[in-house]
């Protein structure tokens, strides 16, 4: 290794422990364990990310205690038969020299679901609701304190029976532990209430009783928000407070920023596109002044180049970059290796990753889908016999299943009608503080670079190209164009626009718009956010609950805040009718209501997508084998388009 990252790959001590670099993987809910245990699939999620050189694994959160559960599928440490997953884990790392540590956690009154799709019995430090998921908990008895605490140590001695080198405390994001320290949710009078020494006692009885029942050698670390960023939150001058007097009894601490207990605290759990890469680091730097003990961070570090400045600046002695791994699990090999243009950067879009958490469903990436499919695309297998594949379209979805079935070992053209790679990536790296999206088209031009695919721009496929070329397998990705949906208009007072025209650069007239927003997506918010930043007045008519309804939830909720201090004016619930004479006809959904607005000069329409498929017609008549990938299916996400590539690139 010669990287010139030299201070990503110095070697950081924790206690006994030597980690071979800075970089390391956050407790991150997968939602991969079915049944509390660590499974299979979570061993091979973990194991890319270890092979690809991290230099310590946090596991996901383990439970304590039954009313740990605040989701139907987090990992239990409840009883000793979590002790052969844990012991398989350590085995795992340590046979690659990578450090492993578990968290060790309770909620509190942050529940979001219980099993059966019932509500759960919640506890906490007082009866003091959280706001985000309207949870009213029971104040917690002595008995339920010494249950829990015991559990803590419990889950410490099992983790340390099966070899893994530490335990993690989460008090971050207004856990449990986290609620009794705060003097606006702790209101209890008792031995746990009132004095900061009071409020510790919780977390500092627990910390030294798993020192009793470990080693001397085992780590114990806690996870902290540096700053809660919510007004009943814990703020950073009480946070640092509260490290410092702990630091005796603990070897490092993990800082983050936010609460799980207010929608505008939440954001920062997993901060997205639009925060500032590495932005955390300028609020924990004080910690690192004033504490002893390692400082590790997290929160949209994506880069290893970041990452080294923020520790050659005595920012934090260790980074978290758990985004950047599920995008690109070598990452760090690569920065080892200085193969920086080789990496594929994360754009923080959060909707594989914590917005598929979110569903229910088993995390992965909309870049590289492979990661939480290890065990189906970890490691594809070259083809059986060499195809001469033709790949119509060069958006994400043509330009994933190129570069897969080239790295099968296919002779692969690629044919985009346009002057350049992108599809409809292209335009949405034009919205407002959505710029990162161009690198997903970044990054698969890079990954391209190293195929021998043949790539044909400007030329727009028809039968008889197609004809000439003989392939043998099409894969089809051309796409979709914008809905234009037929409206009541007596006249031409209203200039009517759809999204891509003003992406594109056409001019608008006058300076009110009216944005429809049909998909409940990013883009009428860009366009919106754009529009007001430009002086124009804007009203954004929503076809649903709220702005960004289908979006992850942490960037629907900083769309939902940006548009508000922004001043853009939302109207909820409504669909387009028509227009005439300057006034615009929409219908309020559900109460069938009309609603008028005068006035108006423009309307952008975004209105969704329908698939552009004329050639899979003529290819069926043709009798070539074909795939239909991404938008030409039914129109989605560069989720599905690229996920799409993959698979049938794979199956070819």
């Amino acid at each position: 290794m010669s990287s010139s990252l030299t201070h990503l790959f110095e070697p950081l001590k924790i206690r006994h422990l030597s980690i071979k670099n800075r970089i390391f993987s956050t407790g991150h809910d997968t939602t991969m364990p079915t049944d509390g245990t660590i499974n299979e699939r979570l061993l091979a999620y973990h194991q890319a990310r270890i092979d690809g050189g991290v230099g310590m694994i946090v596991l996901q959160v383990s439970g304590v205690h039954e009313s740990a559960r605040y989701t139907t599928h987090l990992l239990m440490a409840t009883d000793d038969g979590c002790v052969e997953g844990y012991r398989k884990m350590a085995q795992m790392c340590h046979e690659q020299d990578c450090a492993v540590v578990g968290q060790i956690f309770h909620p509190g009154r942050e529940i979001m679901e219980a099993g059966e799709g019932l509500l759960a019995v919640a506890y906490s430090a007082s009866a003091v609701p959280n706001e985000r998921f309207h949870v009213m908990p029971k104040p917690l008895n002595q008995k339920m304190i010494d249950e829990i605490s015991a559990g803590y140590v419990q889950a410490a001695r099992y983790m340390h029976e099966a070899g893994m080198d530490g335990v993690e405390f989460v008090a971050s994001h207004g856990y449990l532990p986290a609620q009794f320290m705060n003097t606006q949710v702790n209101l209890r009078e008792d031995q746990y209430g009132g004095s900061l020494e009071n409020r510790l006692r919780f977390s500092v009885d627990i910390l030294q009783a798993i020192r009793e029942a470990t080693s001397d050698d085992f780590i114990i670390g806690m996870r902290i928000s540096a700053d809660e960023q919510d007004a009943s939150g814990l703020a950073a001058d009480e946070v640092l407070q509260i490290t410092q007097a702990l630091e005796p009894h603990l070897d490092y601490v993990n800082l983050t920023l936010g609460t799980s207990a207010s929608l505008g605290g939440a954001m920062h759990i997993a901060p997205p596109m639009a925060f500032k890469a590495g932005y955390v680091a300028e609020q924990t730097k004080i910690f690192k002044d004033h504490l002893n003990i390692p400082v590790l961070i997290a929160g949209r570090i994506n880069q290893p180049q970041d990452a080294n400045v923020i520790i050659e600046k005595g920012q934090a002695d260790m980074c978290g970059m758990t985004r950047a791994l599920i995008c690109d699990p070598k990452m760090p090999q690569k920065a080892a290796d200085n193969q920086f243009d080789d990496i594929r950067a994360c754009i923080g879009c959060n909707q594989a990753c914590i917005g598929h958490f979110h569903k229910g469903q088993p995390i992965s990436c909309i870049q590289h889908p492979q990661t939480g499919r290890e065990q189906q695309y970890g490691q594809l297998a070259q083809a059986q016999q060499t195809k001469k594949v033709m790949v119509i379209g060069g958006g994400p979805a043509g330009m994933k299943a190129a570069l897969i079935a080239a790295q099968r070992g296919h002779q692969v053209s690629l044919y985009e009608q346009a002057s350049q790679l992108g599809g409809q990536a292209l335009l949405a790296q034009n919205l407002s503080r959505r710029s990162e999206f161009g690198g997903l088209i970044t990054n698969l031009k890079q990954a391209l670079s190293h195929q021998d695919v043949s790539i044909h721009l400007n030329t727009p496929v028809d039968a008889a190209l197609i004809q000439a070329q003989q392939p043998d397998e099409v894969l089809l990705a051309t796409g979709a164009v914008p809905y234009e949906r037929a409206l009541e208009a007596q006249d031409d007072s209203v200039q009517r626009l759809n999204a891509w025209q003003y992406l594109q650069g056409a001019s608008l007239k006058g300076k009110s718009v009216l944005i429809t927003d049909w998909r409940c997506d990013w883009i009428a918010p860009g366009i919106a956010e754009s529009l007001v930043k430009q002086g124009f007045d804007v009203t954004v008519a929503i076809n649903g609950l709220c702005l960004g309804e289908t979006l992850p939830l942490y960037v629907r909720d900083d769309l939902s805040a940006t548009a508000h201090r922004l001043g853009i004016r939302l109207l909820h619930n409504s669909r387009l009718y028509g227009f005439d004479a300057g006034t615009v006809y929409l219908q309020h959904n559900t109460s069938a209501e009309a609603i008028e607005l005068e006035g108006i000069d423009s309307i952008i329409t975004c209105d969704g997508h329908v698939a552009k498929d004329e050639l899979g017609e003529v290819l069926e008549d043709m009798g070539i084998p074909l795939y239909r990938l991404g938008d030409c299916n039914t129109p989605r996400t560069a989720e599905e388009a690229i996920y799409e590539g993959l698979k049938y690139a794979a199956m070819i």
